[in-house]
């Protein structure tokens, strides 16, 4: 595949994953007024108590966000995330005018809430999924989750459940209880969507990496500027040539797997690339290792065998 095939392939995810996400938005959540976290359930809080237009209000809010993703991340992470949020907006917006804001659903029965739930999340899912394959994401509260995972020690995963509970909770508020809580199953959905579709089956929160290259130190700075990753630098001998090739170890999010193979097919097409499950990442970036310390202590207390008297 030629490096203009490479990013066709790039800009049809990022279209495809976008309408779909819209899709989702407009004709689903939105008309059943599941905030379902994010700038999208932020717009739609706007719509239904200010009335402002759904595409439009995602645009607005993820511009500021937009400028400081690229001051933090560079110019690239900032033309990927520029374009999701485009697409996204503009194709909200497309539908809500041709469809209207009412949806498809008949919202006079309260199983028409749970199906929006339910197929706007998985449309949401499919999108977003879709989207972060090709490295970019649809921006919104994506960057402000990333840069609070960058300067604190939440994960990312913690970053991003903050930054919803925060717009469900205020759904639950201006909306209704149940409302939130159907915004919170349409959240679940749209992880468990994503993370299949970003890694065709993945199961796990984080993925191992080994890269061989030689343009290691290159792809080396790429990870630490552009994903906010470190990692470890192995000594490996070739086999067949019996030279000293260096070998990148590094973990990371599900999410960023398709911006790493980006980073890595763009600096050297002849690097070798290992991806493997986690099982379980503990420490910096990811869950604290005191947790999980502290419940394997509680695991061993609950399983010691009682005296016998």
């Amino acid at each position: 595949m030629t490096k203009r095939q490479y990013h066709l392939v790039e800009l049809f995810y990022i279209i495809t994953g976008s309408f779909l996400t819209a899709v989702g938005i407009a004709l689903f959540t939105a008309p059943a007024k599941i905030a379902g976290g994010g700038v999208s359930g932020m717009a739609i809080l706007f719509y239904h108590t200010l009335g402002f237009d759904i595409g439009l209000t995602i645009l607005v809010l993820s511009v500021p966000l937009f400028v400081l993703g690229v001051a933090i991340f560079g110019k690239e992470y900032g033309i990927r995330s520029l374009a999701g949020t485009i697409f996204l907006s503009l194709f909200t917006f497309l539908l809500n005018r041709f469809f209207g804001y009412e949806g498809l659903l008949s919202y006079d029965h309260e199983l028409s809430v749970l199906l929006s739930a339910i197929f706007g999340g998985v449309m949401m899912g499919i999108g977003v999924g879709l989207v972060m394959r090709s490295g970019a994401n649809t921006g919104g509260t994506d960057i402000l989750a990333q840069i609070v995972a960058r300067f604190t020690p939440l994960s990312l995963g913690s970053a991003l459940f903050f930054v919803d509970a925060l717009v469900i909770g205020a759904s639950g508020f201006i909306f209704s209880l149940e409302q939130a809580l159907y915004a919170t199953i349409t959240i679940y959905i749209i992880a468990t969507v994503v993370d299949r579709v970003v890694l065709s089956g993945g199961t796990r929160s984080a993925k191992t990496v080994y890269i061989i290259s030689e343009k290691l130190e290159t792809i080396q700075k790429e990870i630490l500027e552009q994903l906010g990753h470190g990692g470890t630098i192995l000594s490996g001998i070739g086999m067949y040539t019996g030279l000293n090739r260096p070998v990148i170890m590094t973990v990371i999010s599900n999410h960023k797997v398709a911006q790493l193979t980006n980073i890595v097919h763009e600096t050297d097409k002849r690097a070798f690339m290992i991806v493997q499950e986690a099982y379980k990442v503990l420490g910096e970036g990811f869950s604290p290792i005191e947790e999980a310390a502290w419940a394997g202590q509680s695991d061993v207390t609950q399983s010691k065998p009682k005296k016998r008297h």
